[in-house]
């Protein structure tokens, strides 16, 4: 083909994703493994950038004689007519990203229906009913999808159709009804011509990658906007043609638990649509060994094979016509967190995979969701005996939530944005409904089972979701929930269980989550190991140190500030400078006795793990309400500057030096000066040091918390006084910009700004180059000849591409929350996977929430 858009599935390169998109790239490798596939072609991503370059005003010029050739090819190779007779030849059209959004583009089935090949359907199959779902289906979905028909029309319209019918006068009677309505809702109707409908589909196809909920779906998680799509153009297959006919999705291993079993669905005589629509609820896949046997081993045997070939866990969905097994597709399988874990251990354990690839089959985000937090079992136990079960459905993904109920996406947005912590209740979702799905903090639906939309949706976003309470009715007009002659009104508060599928009335209490998991920690070793990382974890008190220390630390980093606010210590302090014209030596005298006092305690506790100390910072932007700010630099403006009041940072460090000796572990600790950046500042704080190791006979390791440009800038002469030098990521971010450090820790504004295009990198994620190159040249100077160990505080949320460019600067010190010390982890693991190439060719999306 001279303009090169289109790709048949036996032409085409699977392990090109970005080009294929994910649906035709597992179908060109299902095709060539030699899996049953209905015939096709692919419109390539490469076709749709420049249609939407274009602001959709025109089809790439060579692009239509190609899909004119294929359709040639397509038909001779199947003995059928493209809208004709006497065997015609339909369509679906279906869209294809690079990376998985599951729901959020638009598919269209039975394209190619005018009355020629209407009456052959209805010839050949000798079923006039058959014919006429396929054509209202067909008309519902390019009216919906191609035109924007906002009501695209009822498959009620069928209901009087008898398989005995005049096809003809049925034909002519649905198409005029069908085309009447639609040019009563948009003024356009669907044209007779076949190549005229596959041209309009496959605009609506490359259009909608620009829809409200496509681009939600992926500034949710963080996916480029200028991939584009596919489009996938494939003979149908009809799941709907006879009681052995069906369709269905599987998963090879459970996503829910990660038990080695076929998990899924099947749902006779339907289409495709069906099953991940949730409008009906299907049938266990197993129903398939005892209704068709024979396919339910052939899909056994698949399963088998294509798992061991893509080394991952696969969603894929599947046709049965007429007894005989066809694969639509082929994913790697949305999963829970905690599914996730269990199935890259078991890959290792199976020795399928090494263990740091098994830990790159992880995300972040799940390792984030591991740890979460879950209904106290003493609290479940009393509210069933209390007769507080409202329904039970069946769970999709496992996590518990409570919040108030609401039954309206927009108001469930609107809520969160206001704090609120909500529920999300609907007859069944769509991805009209993603935005409310993301704001809350549960989904459930009435309908529709764990293939459904909401379940996948759910699991992509990490979201508690209970599906298919069948004897739950929602009145979306009444704003209630009804179950037997129990209503609950919107607003009222509940709790779902999405691993139970239990819904009870009230809040539920929540219980701290066990902080080890064997499996996890396991991979997690095998990350840091091969990243040569050391992650320290922040701590205030003593008994954060033992959860810290299970996830694998190697060290500790705490602030002086922080440790006298956990004991009570800080107000009585603030409280004395207020007082105080001059700094007198009494309070600095009680500032060590403070720090002394409070320190011992988390020192003893930390035992061998080494333990960095920031001093009081009087102007973090974090902590101005709790040091008074303003008032108290009006009262002391050397408290403004780094080492503005010498007598104070004596005392901290005097405090933590005794705090070290009574801990008795002395040489563990380093402590450092927040806002260096000047090789004076340095020289003053070395002076100070050797003032309290000559008063108290023990050095304590010393050094700075950069966080400007200037400082970073400066950082080899700071490092010729300094044992140890902190890099603040974020501060430094938010320097560069100009913004305030705390928009970082935020969604908003900087999620619209981001959107609008006003910023070439979000600072929250990247690393923008005119950081980079500060911190490249930090890099380059701090081996470990320097005498100086440098490290970077990352605060708040990490993502895997800040660590992963961090990382290939060279860096391999990090302090952390110690709740993303497992997150970090496992990114400084998968950036080494990154260099070593063992994540390309999969087919597993490359961003990082797939």
């Amino acid at each position: 083909m001279t303009g090169g858009y289109t790709l048949t599935f036996t032409e085409a390169d699977p392990a090109d994703v970005d080009l294929l998109g994910g649906k035709g790239a597992g179908l060109a490798r299902m095709t060539q493994a030699g899996l049953p596939v209905p015939d096709g072609f692919v419109i390539s991503t490469r076709a749709c950038r420049e249609y939407l370059a274009a602001s959709g005003s025109a089809m790439p010029s060579e692009l239509g004689e190609e899909i004119t050739a294929r359709i040639a090819g397509l038909e001779q190779r199947m003995e059928k007519s493209f809208g004709a007779g006497p065997v015609p030849l339909l369509l679906s059209v279906r869209s294809g990203a690079p990376v998985s959004m599951p729901g959020m583009m638009d598919t269209i089935l039975n394209l190619g229906l005018n009355r020629p090949a209407a009456l052959a359907i209805a010839a050949a199959t000798g079923d006039t009913r058959f014919m006429a779902e396929l054509l209202v289906r067909f008309h519902r979905m390019y009216g919906e999808i191609v035109l924007g028909a906002l009501d695209p029309g009822s498959d009620e319209l069928t209901s009087g159709v008898g398989p005995g019918d005049d096809p003809g006068e049925a034909y002519d009677t649905l198409w005029s009804a069908c085309q009447h309505a639609l040019e009563q809702d948009t003024g356009e109707s669907v044209p007779s011509d076949p190549g005229e409908q596959l041209a309009g589909a496959v605009r609506a196809v490359f259009r909608s990658w620009n829809s409200r909920r496509a681009r939600i779906y992926r500034e949710f998680h963080h996916i480029p906007h200028d991939l584009g799509t596919a489009v996938v153009i494939q003979s149908m297959v009809f799941g709907n043609l006879s009681g052995d006919s069906g369709s269905g999705v599987v998963f090879t291993r459970n996503p829910v638990t990660g038990n080695r079993e076929l998990f899924g669905e099947f749902l006779s005589s339907s289409q495709g649509e069906d099953v991940v629509a949730g409008i009906r609820t299907p049938d266990p896949i197993s129903v398939l060994a005892g209704t068709i046997p024979s396919v339910y081993a052939e899909l056994r045997s698949a399963c088998a094979d294509l798992e061991q070939r893509h080394g991952d866990v696969l969603d894929i969905e599947f046709t049965v016509e007429r007894s005989r097994l066809f694969f639509l597709q082929v994913r790697s399988a949305k999963r829970t967190a905690g599914a996730a874990v269990r199935i890259a251990a078991d890959f290792v354990r199976d020795g399928t995979i090494a263990p740091l690839k098994a830990a790159g089959m992880l995300t972040a985000e799940q390792v984030r969701q591991v740890q979460q937090p879950g209904f106290a079992p003493a609290e479940v136990d009393a509210a069933r005996g209390a007769g507080r079960l409202f329904a039970t459905g069946t769970g999709a993904c496992p996590g518990q939530a409570s919040g108030i109920l609401v039954l309206d996406p927009d108001r469930a947005r609107y809520l969160a944005a206001e704090g609120r912590r909500v529920i999300l209740a609907r007859p069944t979702t769509s991805p009209a409904d993603l935005h409310g799905m993301i704001a809350a903090q549960g989904i459930m639906t009435a309908t529709g089972g764990t293939t459904s939309h909401a379940a996948v949706i759910a699991r992509a976003l990490g979201k508690a979701c209970v599906v298919g309470c069948g004897d739950v009715q929602i009145s979306t007009e009444q704003r209630t929930l009804a179950a037997g002659e129990r209503v609950l009104a919107e607003g009222d508060e509940i709790s779902l269980d999405g691993s139970t599928g239990e819904i009870f009335t009230g809040a539920l209490a929540q219980a701290t989550p066990a902080d080890s998991n064997g499996d996890l920690d396991a991979l997690l070793r095998a990350a840091t190991e091969a990243a040569q990382a050391e992650v320290f974890a922040r701590v205030t008190l003593p008994d954060d140190v033992d959860p810290a220390r299970r996830t694998g630390v190697t060290g500790l980093v705490t602030a002086v500030d922080d440790v006298l606010a956990a004991t009570g210590q800080l107000d009585g302090l603030v409280a004395t400078l207020l007082e105080q014209a001059e700094i007198s030596p009494a309070s600095v005298a009680a500032v060590e006795k403070a720090v002394a006092a409070g320190f011992a305690p988390l020192l003893a506790a930390a035992g061998e793990l080494e333990i960095g100390v920031r001093a009081v910072d009087f102007v973090a932007d974090e902590t101005r309400e709790m040091l008074h700010q303003t008032a108290l630099i009006t009262r002391h403006p050397a408290l403004s500057v780094p080492l503005g009041s010498a007598a104070l940072i004596e005392a901290q460090l005097a405090g933590l030096t005794r705090a070290e000796l009574d801990a008795g572990r002395p040489g563990q600790v380093h402590f450092t000066v927040r806002h260096l950046s000047d090789p004076g500042e340095a020289a003053e704080l070395r002076a100070i040091g050797e003032r309290v190791a000559r008063r108290l006979g023990r050095a304590v390791r010393l050094g700075g918390y950069l966080s400007s440009p200037r400082g970073v800038f400066n950082y080899q002469s700071l490092a010729g006084t300094s044992d140890v030098t902190w890099i603040e990521v974020r501060v430094l971010q938010a320097a560069a910009f100009g913004i305030p450090a705390r928009l970082l820790l935020d969604r908003q504004p900087l999620d619209d700004y981001v959107r609008r295009g006003l910023l070439s990198v979000d600072p929250r994620s990247g690393v923008d180059p005119s950081v980079h190159q500060l911190l490249a040249s930090v890099a380059g100077a701090a081996g470990p000849q320097s005498g100086c160990h440098v490290g970077l505080r990352l605060s708040g949320p990490v993502t895997e591409p800040l660590v992963a460019q961090l990382h290939a600067l060279g860096f391999r010190r990090f302090g952390v929350e110690a709740h993303e010390a497992r997150p970090v982890a496992l990114a400084l693991g998968k950036a080494v996977l990154a260099t070593r190439g063992h994540l390309s060719g999969r087919l597993r999306s490359h961003h990082p929430h797939s």
